[in-house]
């Protein structure tokens, strides 16, 4: 009988240095490993990990598998158009501790039109972060309103 599915999204990140991944995510936003799967050559085929309460799986770059040789971390593609937000309840403490732990700032945090104070790094591999945390409600009105001014 094959196990019950709990339908979720997840981000499934292709890194160099799988291991070494997992160890800043671990520093930068106190991930929990869940586990990983090593192949012949210690490359990681597979690994989960727990970020704020939600999974992110994450490998290392195996260009000769699914991908018709191309490489497919940041790095090797110029940058990443996917953003991966983590919206959360301290962003001053956990932005300086991603820094801390190595992440680039790409976008320094400051209060933004939408009501969060809100930043953007780009961790070691490549990846872009956001952080945000409310810090006061915006009216549908006042949105539209700086939208229109921004303009």
């Amino acid at each position: 009988m094959a196990p019950e599915v709990t339908p979720f999204i997840a981000p499934h990140l292709v890194v160099d240095g799988a291991a070494a991944a997992i160890d800043f995510y671990v520093k930068a936003f106190g991930a929990i490993e869940y586990g990983r799967v090593p192949g012949p050559d210690g490359k990681l085929v597979h690994a989960a990990l727990g970020i704020n309460g939600s999974t992110v799986m994450l490998n290392d770059d195996f260009p000769e598998m699914c991908t018709e040789g191309q490489s497919m971390t940041p790095t090797a593609l110029g940058g990443s158009p996917v953003t991966i937000h983590l919206q959360v309840t301290d962003v001053d403490s956990m932005f300086q501790q991603a820094v801390d732990a190595g992440a680039e700032v790409v976008m320094p945090l400051s209060e933004q039109f939408w009501g969060d104070r809100y930043g953007v790094l780009r961790d070691p591999f490549g990846h872009l972060w956001s952080l945000g945390q409310p810090v006061r409600e915006v009216s549908p009105e006042e949105l539209q309103a700086a939208m229109a001014a921004a303009q």
